[in-house]
């Protein structure tokens, strides 16, 4: 579904959304919250919270305080406190899930800085100045980014959102070092006539303010649903058995993908049984290193030192049991023991993952064209029949050798 609100009409059809779904308006649906409580009823005597979300672009989250008691649906546009002047921004969700999440990110609605007010909803001229603010965002960022690379500044600036009375721009950017910018807001000023904020981000905050899709075909997590950022190290690879290449590793943002922790905690709990992959196995036939564990089946392959090429596969069970006796100071006879026990179940039949019916079930059967096939019998029977002197063939002469002249005077 298109963003109406903020997109360019043809052919009065809009084309989408500007903001890659993140305006805050109309059907750009990015991080929303599932309201499990909107159709349940509050007891009697308890009065409605106060608090309601409002989303602005990319996502930007905050809590204001309904005291003017205005209906408010999610979707509404409307017009809220600011340190000067007013935003504009849609709510996304109220009633009583709102406390839950505010309780959950620690926000309380008693603070007066954490928590403003709301004042109206928004008129026609209120979205009017708001979506002209809007329009000038990404010639700014070209001319705003020329300054930057003129300056010699070590800063990319990836986006600016302009406040919902135009009366300021926030400047967002990532950096590597500290930057002094002084000079560059100067310019900015001087330039596009507003108020300058400057607000360094995190690569993973301009990722997912920016969007994307991710390796996986689908949107990048971060500008969807992700909302905490949690620390990704190189160990959750090694703990998946993935190959340490940061081409494959690392996201858009360039750094660790967010989805390496997803799956590390069921990796952890499978590995408990496992013993260490340093502990070497010692039996009378010599010493055996880890070569490879199989964390889905339980298998892990070890191998002789000096016969690196032969490995022997065994169990966590078996692999215990041998470290148990090496501790006691005991040791087995040798690794075949225990690797001949393993038998592999190798599924010889097939089964149809798809059900009884056949792919083809609906497709109309070839017809057979009995005519032709009778055609082509009676020839087979012909060639096959006919004699060679009933069809006689010319002798081939040689190419070299000429044919030799008919003598009309022989018997």
């Amino acid at each position: 579904m298109s963003c109406k609100s903020c997109s360019t009409e043809k052919d009065g059809q809009p084309r989408g959304c500007k903001n890659n779904g993140t305006c805050g308006t109309d059907s750009c649906n990015k991080l929303t919250v599932f309201d499990w409580l909107a159709n349940m009823s509050l007891p009697q005597g308890q009065e409605p919270f106060l608090g309601v979300e409002v989303r602005f672009k990319n996502g930007r989250k905050q809590y204001y305080k309904n005291t003017e008691n205005l209906t408010l649906s999610i979707g509404d546009v409307v017009a809220t406190q600011a340190q000067s002047g007013h935003d504009i921004g849609m709510v996304t969700l109220t009633g009583e899930l709102v406390k839950i999440q505010m309780k959950r990110k620690k926000v309380d609605i008693n603070s007066e800085e954490d928590v403003m007010k709301i004042y109206r909803k928004a008129s026609q001229r209120d979205i009017d100045v708001w979506s002209k603010a809007r329009d000038r965002e990404d010639p700014m960022k070209v001319k705003a980014r020329q300054f930057a690379i003129d300056l010699k500044l070590q800063m990319k600036i990836s986006d600016i959102e302009f406040q919902g009375d135009a009366s300021k721009a926030t400047f967002y950017y990532t950096a590597e070092e500290r930057v002094d910018f002084r000079e560059l807001i100067k310019l900015f000023a001087k330039e596009f006539k507003t108020r300058i904020e400057m607000k360094q981000v995190g690569f993973r905050q301009e990722a997912s303010r920016l969007g994307g899709i991710g390796s996986c075909g689908r949107e990048l997590c971060c500008s969807t649903w992700l909302t905490d950022f949690r620390s990704v190290s190189t160990s959750a690879a090694r703990y998946q058995q993935l190959s340490l290449n940061p081409l494959k590793l690392a996201g858009q943002c360039g750094k660790l993908k967010c989805c390496l922790n997803y799956e590390l905690d069921a990796y952890l709990d499978a590995l408990k049984d496992f013993p260490k992959t340093d502990t070497k196995l010692y039996t009378e036939k010599g010493t055996a290193v880890c070569q490879k564990t199989d964390i889905f089946k339980g298998h892990m392959w070890y191998a002789y030192e000096g016969e690196w090429m032969n490995w022997h596969k065994l169990t966590t069970d078996q692999a215990n049991e041998i470290i148990a006796l090496n501790k006691k100071k005991q040791k087995v006879a040798s690794l075949e023991e225990y690797a001949v026990q393993l038998i592999e179940e190798v599924k010889s039949e097939y089964e149809n993952v798809v059900g009884q019916d056949s792919l083809t079930r609906f497709d109309s059967p070839k017809r057979k064209n009995k005519r032709r096939n009778n055609r082509g019998k009676s020839k087979r029977k012909d060639n096959v029949t006919q004699s060679p002197q009933q069809n006689p063939q010319p002798k081939r002469q040689h190419k070299n050798r000429p044919a030799k002249p008919k003598d009309n005077n022989a018997k």
